[in-house]
């Protein structure tokens, strides 16, 4: 029996490994959680799974649930305690945003396996949390279905021999639209993703393709391989996850159908297998599978992304919390889609980068950012 917790138990991710604890619960055990105001929902969790410890983000929804035997904490502290809960075997970090760097550094330093489907984490402090896993000899293991996919064709491999990685994008609910197209695009248009079931934030982060350029920063540090290394490739079937090219031109990719429960699974049981009922692959029925070179034109934001790890320092970080504060502006509609992006753009050209920031100083220029009046 392993036991997990969750960071994020309500979000898309944390819904999904929950499904993955249900169908397998012999082997795992949902200890502690984390939600942020869907106090109906951590109820049923309660209920169902028993935890020991559940975090809600405000102080005053403890009080909904405080006739359930589970212990009850709030706010940042409340995510710690659940992150660094002892009896956990393993952290699943789904929370969206910066905000799962703190409790990521603080389960690393208890020594605790981490699932991680927060890529912020890794966006904005990559260095310091992978040299943090290597001195504490914690596993990074990841959800992400394009690096759960590197990281099973890495498996058995040695980094010596590895070309390049090839990372796969759908490209999102716009993927067929000009740009002239984005000008007009509605929220709820950027919301139909074709392919996958995800959180609102992320699904405007695929319409937008920061996503893809989060996940290239992340493969950088997951992997340690230079960005150069690292590439895209247009794929809207998501049936090839992502590939790996080896430096005899071998190239080994992982497929699988878009569900997000295999990852997390291939996380909780890793380095071993377990038995999924779900629907398999069935090639003959796709029929065919379609790749286009990305167009960084077409997509500035991955253009963006690439241009904040090669550069360094902190402006990963400002990439990261301007394009926060912008999806949060759209999904409110107070800004076009494309705003987005001018919003990106304008912060990283007037941004002084300062080099090898430690987490102090991550999480200052973070919250600098998210606070600033961009006077949109």
């Amino acid at each position: 029996m392993k036991n997990i917790a969750i960071l994020g138990a309500s979000g898309s991710v944390g819904q999904q490994a929950l499904d993955v604890i249900r169908e397998h619960a012999s082997q795992f055990n949902l200890v502690a959680f984390s939600v942020g105001k869907n106090i109906a929902y951590a109820q049923n969790i309660i209920e169902e799974f028993r935890p020991e410890l559940v975090s809600v983000q405000r102080e005053e929804d403890m009080e909904k649930l405080k006739h359930l035997d589970v212990e009850l904490v709030h706010g940042e502290m409340g995510l710690l305690s659940v992150a660094t809960y002892h009896k956990t075997d393993l952290l699943l970090n789904s929370i969206l945003g910066s905000i799962g760097l703190r409790p990521t550094m603080s389960a690393i330093d208890a020594g605790i396996d981490i699932g991680l489907a927060n890529k912020e984490t890794l966006v904005v402090a990559g260095e310091l949390v992978m040299a943090k896993a290597k001195e504490k000899d914690v596993k990074i293991l990841p959800v992400d279905s394009e690096h759960s996919a590197i990281f099973q064709c890495l498996n058995g491999e040695h980094q010596q021999d590895v070309n390049k990685l090839i990372i796969t994008a759908s490209g999102g609910s716009f993927r067929d639209l000009t740009r002239a197209d984005l000008k007009n695009v509605t929220l709820e248009d950027a919301l139909n993703h074709p392919n996958w079931s995800m959180g609102q934030k992320i699904t405007i982060d695929s319409a937008t393709m920061m996503n893809k350029g989060l996940e290239v920063i992340e493969a950088k540090w997951l992997f340690d391989l230079d960005i150069n290394q690292i590439e895209t490739v247009l794929h809207k079937e998501s049936i090839i996850h992502s590939m790996v090219e080896f430096n005899d031109t071998s190239v080994i990719a992982q497929l699988g159908t878009p569900d997000m429960r295999t990852p997390i699974q291939y996380a909780f049981t890793y380095p071993k297998r377990a038995t999924r009922d779900a629907e398999k692959l069935n090639l003959a029925q796709i029929g065919q599978l379609n790749f286009e070179e990305m167009d960084f034109s077409r997509f500035k934001c991955i253009q963006f992304a690439y241009d904040a790890i090669k550069i360094g320092g902190t402006m990963p970080v400002v990439l990261n919390a301007v394009n926060e504060v912008a999806v949060h502006k759209f999904l409110n509609n107070e800004i076009s889609f494309l705003a987005i992006e001018d919003m990106i753009e304008e912060a990283m050209k007037e941004h002084e980068v300062i080099e090898h920031p430690d987490l102090d100083t991550i999480l200052k220029v973070d919250a600098a950012y998210k606070s600033k009046d961009y006077g949109v």
